[in-house]
């Protein structure tokens, strides 16, 4: 899989993130975006492998717009300077767990579980936890699983315990989370790699296990 022209691309933009810039250049922004789209094409037949519940996807249609919202943001940049797309039994992982790849030069990554979880799923992924912890926990001190990533991502996560549950509970920092994600990060050299596709998903398939916790937490 070639990503040198997404990968030029997106340097250069992080360079002239500016919309005079980026019309004279659209082309180049196009080619980039199929390229991008050519991979989520890839990726999504060895996920498919083992999710079946992404079969019915258009991988094609699953990439994030690279028009940044700047509404509510001090950064009024008008571009994202990466390409990421997400992968869930519904789409984009909207109120589902799911598969999340950013490609980004030096920030590559891909991530899995469930992110920003409204109330309603959230109390339910947490009564899960709680009721159902020697499964979490067998998911997460998994051998591959542990090699791969360091836990959940601790980017969003209260202070305190969550309304309902002791500041003594044995799971108090996973109850802690608001979002449950893990994540794993690629070298640049990995992503121009011939065997890039592959790699993420046997990454991905890691995931699964959590993504089939959370998805029965929710249902």
């Amino acid at each position: 899989m070639d990503f040198s022209g997404v990968f030029s691309f997106l340097k250069a933009i992080a360079k002239n993130n500016n919309r005079e810039w980026f019309e004279k250049n659209k082309p180049n922004y196009l080619a980039a975006k199929m390229q991008f789209e050519d991979f989520l094409e890839a990726f999504h037949k060895e996920l498919i492998k083992f999710d079946e519940s992404l079969a019915g996807l258009n991988p094609r249609k699953l990439g994030f717009r690279i028009y940044r919202d700047v509404r509510f943001s001090k950064d009024k940049r008008p571009y994202k300077v990466n390409m990421g797309a997400g992968f869930s039994a519904r789409g984009k992982m909207d109120q589902e767990p799911g598969y999340y790849i950013h490609i980004e030069p030096t920030k590559c990554f891909i991530a899995g579980g469930f992110y920003m979880p409204n109330p309603e799923n959230l109390a339910k992924i947490r009564q899960e936890i709680d009721y159902n912890s020697k499964a979490f926990l067998k998911i997460l001190n998994e051998k591959k699983f542990k090699k791969a990533f360091s836990g959940l991502d601790d980017f969003d996560k209260l202070k305190t315990a969550p309304k309902g549950y002791p500041k003594d509970h044995p799971h108090l920092e996973f109850l802690k989370n608001k979002s449950f994600i893990v994540s794993h990060n690629f070298t640049d050299k990995e992503v121009l790699g011939k065997k890039f596709v592959k790699t993420a998903a046997e990454v991905a398939r890691l995931i699964k296990p959590l993504n089939d916790f959370l998805k029965s937490a929710i249902e």
